[in-house]
C-alpha cells in the first residue's frame, strides 16, 4: 500500500477517535469532570487558541495538497477536515455555549453514547478511507 499525506490523515483522526471513545467509555465520570473542569474550564483556557491555529493551518495545507498532489478523492477528507473548522469557530467566538452544550452531552447518556457511536462511525469510516481511498 503506498502511504500518502491523505492516509496518514485518516489514519491519525480515526486514531485519535478511537483513543478518545475510548478513554472517554473508560473514565466514565472522571473524564466528564476532566474535560469540564481541565479541558473546558469556566475560564476559556489558552491552548484553544494554539489549537485553533494548527486546525487552520491544517486545514490550509489540506486544501493546498488537493490542489497540488493528484490524488483520486483527496477533496472527501479534505471537506470533512474543514467542517472542524466550526467546532474551532465554537470554541473561539462562542466559548460558553459550546461548554454549555459539552456539559449537556456528557451528563445526558444518551447523548454521550451518540457522540461515542457517531465518533467511533466516523473513525471507521476513515479507516476505510485510508485503506481503501486514499
Amino acid at each position: 500500500m503506498d502511504f500518502n499525506y491523505f492516509t496518514y490523515l485518516c489514519f491519525a483522526w480515526a486514531a485519535l477517535g478511537i483513543i478518545t471513545r475510548v478513554l472517554m467509555v473508560g473514565f466514565g465520570d472522571k473524564w466528564n469532570r476532566w474535560e469540564m473542569n481541565h479541558a473546558y474550564s469556566k475560564k476559556k483556557p489558552k491552548w484553544i487558541y494554539g489549537v485553533a491555529i494548527i486546525g487552520v493551518i491544517l486545514v490550509l495545507l489540506t486544501w493546498y495538497k488537493v490542489f497540488t498532489l493528484n490524488v483520486k478523492g483527496s477533496w472527501i477528507i479534505a471537506t470533512i477536515l474543514s467542517l472542524t473548522l466550526v467546532k474551532i469557530s465554537a470554541l473561539l467566538f462562542n466559548y460558553e455555549k459550546f461548554r454549555t452544550f459539552a456539559a449537556n452531552t456528557l451528563n445526558n447518556p444518551k447523548k454521550k453514547m451518540r457522540l461515542t457511536i457517531s465518533v467511533l462511525l466516523m473513525s471507521i469510516v476513515f479507516i476505510l478511507l485510508g485503506l481503501f481511498v486514499y
